[in-house]
């Protein structure tokens, strides 16, 4: 079908005269087009100005216009970043620069690396950063380079030493685009890298502020261009929801690569472990098996699923890969392929019986690793927490992932025969299950905590965590009571459900002040599973909202302004978005449900989405199905198959040829039980303590009324000052928590240790210098030792305990294989006492080459009686990283503290 163009410039030309008054000066103006006014209507979305229309259900306008750069603040704050990492000044201490412009190229003046600048001048009331703002940033670095010449190495105000041989460049980060916050990956962007080309000390870098010419508008139009009538074919009484579920069948087929897999968005080629699985889950595999399993089977390596790159070299500080098992558990019940079945089973097994070795915590009965997604440090991570601390972790979503992947473990096991696997991982699910309800529900808020995290002893962080909570209502982690809470207490804004709340202070929108839609359409799913009427109208109105005005399945978009341009990565056609759009259809409207025999409904229509529905050339296994649907609600009234009444909605596995099926709603409205709609929310933000005699300190935190004292992760007091006098007498982790005047708390502040005298000693690990294969420097002793697939497989250290008490031991390392932030080389032993585990040591990537980066493993504890003692560190075969030639760490000492 052609595009109608007098009509599309009818509506256009319409449009225009709002759009140019709709030009922001103001913030205030700017929230005027938010979602206070924003409507899902039968055949559009409005929007203050701006309108996503459906003009068919193959044609679609949207005058939407990113209004994120109409007035972006003169005022930019920056610092400078030796090999791209936050090394000049202490967190919070940030230059500041007015850019006052009138049309000219600007220059800033000479600022000294280390020496906090702030420029006093008053920017003029209501003036803007123009479009295209030329900015020259310099810099002198003399007092860097000079202590190179000198000693050789630069000491950062942390204490931390930067060797002339390991000097890569200095960075600029910055809040003002093209510049970002992102350390971990300011490595990765050249562009923002300054240079000294007249070898005079002064470092230079010339760039473009508000830059005109990024994605600051969609496409004003859509026609359907490609050929969908292969798919199910849905139509109602809603042009709209006809129109985006044609325009994301279509999306779907412009993400399957040549060679017959699926890309994860437009901006992002290749398969992803958890992005093709969450996608799988929500509909790709109704409606691409064949490109479903390929893409899964490019993820495995070696027998195992492979966790994709990520934090500190990724597995085991990631460990959410296994949603790749529930996944393929899913094409399986829509299939019924035995041959799938037979295939996929011992590839989940041997990944969750390394899982087991590796990741589960089995004094907590939770298991360990990164948020489920949420895959970028400090977008949900406190600044202060290194790749270990993320590894040693126990997240909501994560552990929702590995007890529902156990419970199908069992469950396969049971298919093919056998009963004592099953019979175990069943066991290991329950168990998740329990100690999520045990250690991460939040009886006061109604919803589950976001993870526990800390060192030697972990707290709860009480933020929600938006994925994992949608996936324990689905995954039955939640009972019927806990369930209907989660949906009516987790917070929600305007533009829906943030992927965690509240938000991190002064870290860019992406994860943090982010909404994603395939998160939310779990949301949706997860909401109508608990019945609750208002939560699925309002989650279905922010799913379909930025699909409509942006006219494609985004990534992501900004939580506060609903706005998709100022995130920090964003996509079309998302594949995610793309499976979550499609998935109200079938898994909400109609409320499709695959079973091993079967395929049952469970319609779920909210009043405002009621009317007739049907879908026609639906593909069940060997049937192909006609559905026609009326009325709303989530109860059946009568459910015929071919003009016969049947007792129970459901379709059998074995059905085959051309069926007709009716369904009739009751029409029926719910119980009400209401949302927890709140206005977006940051958090304040996170103290920094110190100890100082007995005293333990902490700057004061901009809006915070109170603060909490922590004691080894337990509450200990609160107060308003800013000091809280402490025992030193026994081993103790303090840590101190700031409370704004809502009750939003910050994160806890880094663990602050004290102990006693003799409380805490090492044991020196030096090896033959022949061993020693990478320069390292600042290690303690004559040297250090190293481990790899081919050194010291097998490490003994001898120890002598001075008396009985429970000890943590951890490890001062170097892993240089790697940033901080992507790659797959993190190392990781398995430390023995006797024959007895007493735990996974993981060592993460530390920084590309650097191996003069000393730090510390996750903490390994045990009972120990005095006397002596041969430990073991042991590369294991469950001890393989993804990368499955290079798992490598030096090692200095061995570190031992005796615990309260």
């Amino acid at each position: 079908m052609n595009l109608n163009i007098k009509t599309v410039a009818a509506y256009m030309i319409s449009w225009l005269s709002c759009t140019l008054m709709s030009s922001c000066d103001s913030k205030a103006q700017y929230r005027e087009n938010d979602a206070s006014t924003f409507q899902v209507l039968s055949d559009r979305v409005v929007q203050g100005h701006f309108e996503g229309k459906a003009l068919s259900p193959t044609q679609m306008v949207s005058n939407y216009q990113s209004l994120g750069k109409n007035h972006v603040s003169p005022t930019i704050t920056f610092k400078f970043a030796i090999n791209g990492e936050d090394n000049e000044m202490v967190s919070g201490n940030d230059h500041v620069f007015q850019v006052i412009a009138d049309g000219n190229a600007v220059k800033t003046p000479v600022i000294i690396f280390g020496e906090h600048f702030v420029d006093q001048r008053t920017i003029p009331k209501g003036k803007a950063l123009p479009k295209d703002q030329s900015l020259t940033i310099r810099l002198d670095m003399n007092n860097v380079l000079k202590s190179f010449e000198e000693k050789g190495y630069y000491e950062t105000f942390n204490g931390e030493k930067i060797y002339q041989e390991n000097f890569k460049g200095v960075y600029v980060a910055g809040g003002s685009a093209p510049m970002t916050w992102d350390f971990d990956n300011l490595i990765n962007h050249p562009a923002l890298k300054l240079n000294d080309d007249d070898e005079d000390g002064i470092y230079e870098l010339d760039l473009v502020l508000n830059p005109s010419e990024d994605n600051s508008k969609t496409a004003s139009s859509w026609e359907l261009s490609e050929n969908i009538a292969q798919y199910p074919q849905y139509s109602s009484g809603s042009v709209l929801i006809d129109a985006l579920y044609n325009m994301s069948l279509e999306e779907m087929l412009l993400d399957i690569e040549s060679d017959g897999t699926f890309r994860t968005g437009k901006e992002w080629a290749g398969v992803w472990t958890r992005d093709i699985s969450y996608s799988i889950l929500l509909s790709m595999a109704i409606l691409q098996p064949e490109v479903s399993k390929k893409s899964l089977l490019r993820k495995v390596k070696d027998g195992v699923i492979v966790q994709d790159t990520g934090t500190g070299g990724a597995y085991p500080v990631s460990t959410d890969r296994i949603v790749w098992g529930i996944a393929a558990w899913e094409i399986y019940l829509t299939t019924g392929d035995k041959s799938w079945l037979k295939e996929i089973y011992p590839i989940i097994k041997k990944s969750l019986e390394q899982d087991l070795h590796t990741s589960y915590d089995h004094s907590t009965g939770l298991v360990r690793g990164e948020s489920s997604f949420l895959d970028w440090r400090e977008q949900t991570y406190p600044a202060w927490m290194q790749p270990v601390d993320i590894y040693s972790s126990l997240n909501l979503g994560t552990n929702a992932v590995h007890c529902q992947a156990n419970r199908i473990l069992s469950q396969m096991a049971q298919e093919l025969g056998e009963d004592k696997l099953a019979e175990k991982h069943q066991k290991i699910a329950e168990g998740i299950k329990k100690a999520m309800n045990e250690k991460l529900w939040m009886e006061e808020s109604g919803y589950y905590g976001q993870y526990l995290y800390g060192r030697n002893y972990l707290t709860l962080s009480p933020r929600s965590e938006g994925l994992g909570e949608a996936l324990t209502v689905l995954y039955d982690i939640a009972d019927k009571e806990r369930a209907k809470n989660v949906i009516s207490n987790t917070p929600v804004i305007d533009f829906g459900l943030p992927s965690i709340f509240p938000n991190i202070p002064n870290i860019p929108p992406y994860h943090n002040n982010g909404i994603w839609p395939f998160v939310q359409a779990y949301w949706t799913l997860a909401a109508a599973k608990a019945g609750n009427e208002e939560a699925v109208k309002h989650s279905l109105d922010a799913l379909y909202r930025p699909a409509a005005l942006f006219l494609t399945n985004k990534e992501n978009f900004v939580a506060e302004t609903g706005d998709y341009a100022d995130t920090q990565i964003n996509s079309d056609r998302q594949l995610w978005s793309v499976a979550g759009n499609i998935g109200m259809v079938y898994k909400l409207f109609f409320g499709m449900e695959f079973q091993k025999n079967q395929l049952l409904f469970k319609p779920y229509v909210p009043e405002a989405y009621g009317g007739k529905k049907a879908l026609r050339y639906f593909k069940y296994r060997d049937a192909e199905l006609d559905i026609q649907m009326t009325g709303f609600g989530n109860q059946i009234a009568s459910f015929e198959l071919d003009g016969k009444k049947m007792d129970h909605p459901v379709i059998s596995g074995s059905l085959t040829g051309k069926h007709k099926v009716k369904i009739e709603l009751k029409d029926n409205r719910p119980t009400p039980q209401g949302i927890n709609l709140l206005d977006n929310q940051f958090g304040p933000e996170t103290p920094k303590i110190f100890l100082e005699g007995n005293q333990l300190k902490w700057e004061a935190v901009k809006g915070a009324k109170s603060y909490k004292v922590l004691v080894n992760g337990e509450g200990l007091g609160s107060t308003e000052k800013t000091t809280w006098e402490i025992n030193l007498e026994y081993y103790k982790e303090y840590q101190v928590i700031a409370v704004d005047a809502k009750g939003w708390e910050s994160f806890a502040s880094e663990p602050v240790e004290v102990f006693p005298e003799g409380a805490q000693f090492m044991v020196e690990l030096e090896d033959d210098p022949e061993h020693i294969g990478v320069l390292s420097k600042d290690f303690s002793g004559k040297g250090y030792t190293e481990i790899s697939h081919k050194v010291n497989r097998k490490l003994l250290v001898h120890v002598e305990i001075p008396e009985n008490g429970v000890y943590a031991l951890d490890f001062r390392y170097a892993n240089g294989n790697g940033p901080i932030n992507t790659e797959n080389k993190a190392a990781m032993r398995t430390l023995y006492l006797d024959d007895a585990i007493l735990g996974t040591v993981v060592f993460p990537q530390r920084g590309k080459e650097n191996w003069s980066d000393w730090g510390f493993s996750n903490a390994v504890k045990a009972a120990l009686k005095a006397g002596p003692y041969i430990f073991l560190l042991d590369f294991d075969p469950a001890n393989e990283n993804m990368n499955g030639e290079i798992n490598q760490a030096l090692l200095d000492y061995l570190r031992i503290t005796k615990l309260d």
